[in-house]
């Protein structure tokens, strides 16, 4: 009844913390979607009367033009290539579900973030619950692997293995194994799809399973690359997996 019951409460609670990500990441499309594209609208309106009158420019208007751009470009809209991309929005699902989860997972790159009133209050809200409830989702989720842990020790302990090299082939599994996982193996998928050295797929999974977040590398972010659906919320599964995996190394 027991290993029934956790095994219920497991499910549960995984299941909740993945409804919890998809109801916000709804909630961050439904309220700063059709603001961004007001505000691709308004930054391909600047290009247009800078491109019809840039021979004309006083200096005052060129400075306003490089502050109207720098502002457009930390707001997330590159107003570059044709007027179709104003259609792309940063927040379509996939990329609403993978802020969701760079803020529960504290995170937060800061190259995507709501503009909106709307969206700034819900994110206030949607932090102060989800940070709680990602703690106690990692610290299960590396109960569950302390548990395969035990169990690697008792085999090893049953075929005759003192106890100290024990701990330490234990923890030497698991850190092999989670470098493999969660930063070889993930690091050329980035090299593939992202384009970017291997080195720099090392330096992005670091950065980010170790929650830095410094932002100069984030996936999904080139407009010349084709990305397929879903690629940043397979990026968020990963990344809450490998949060776990270092928690378990730590409580190792």
């Amino acid at each position: 009844k027991a290993m029934c019951s956790g095994k219920l409460q497991t499910a549960l609670l995984v299941a909740g913390y993945f409804v919890y990500l998809l109801v916000g990441a709804a909630v961050f499309q439904a309220l700063e979607r059709t603001a961004e594209k007001q505000e691709k609208m308004a930054a391909a309106q600047m290009k247009e009367a800078f491109l019809q009158n840039f021979t004309q420019l006083t200096v005052a208007e060129m400075e306003q033009f490089m502050k109207n751009l720098v502002e457009a470009i930390q707001n997330g809209v590159y107003p570059v290539g044709n007027e179709s991309q104003i259609e792309e929005s940063n927040w379509d699902f996939s990329n609403s579900f993978f802020f969701a989860g760079t803020v529960v997972s504290t995170i937060g790159y800061g190259t995507l973030h709501p503009k909106t009133a709307g969206g700034q209050i819900f994110c206030v809200f949607f932090a102060l619950f989800g940070i709680p409830l990602n703690i106690v989702f990692l610290h299960h989720v590396g109960k569950m692997l302390s548990l395969l842990c035990k169990k690697l020790g008792k085999f090893l302990y049953e075929k005759g293995m003192r106890k100290k090299k024990i701990k330490f082939l234990t923890l030497l599994f698991f850190l092999t194994t989670g470098i493999l996982v969660f930063l070889c193996l993930p690091s050329v998928f980035f090299q593939i799809t992202e384009g970017w050295s291997y080195s720099e797929g090392i330096y992005f999974a670091f950065i980010t399973l170790s929650t830095i977040g410094f932002g100069d590398y984030v996936v999904g972010k080139q407009s010349d690359r084709k990305y397929f659906s879903y690629y940043r919320v397979l990026v968020a599964i990963w990344i809450l997996f490998g949060l776990a995996w270092i928690a378990l190394l730590f409580n190792l």
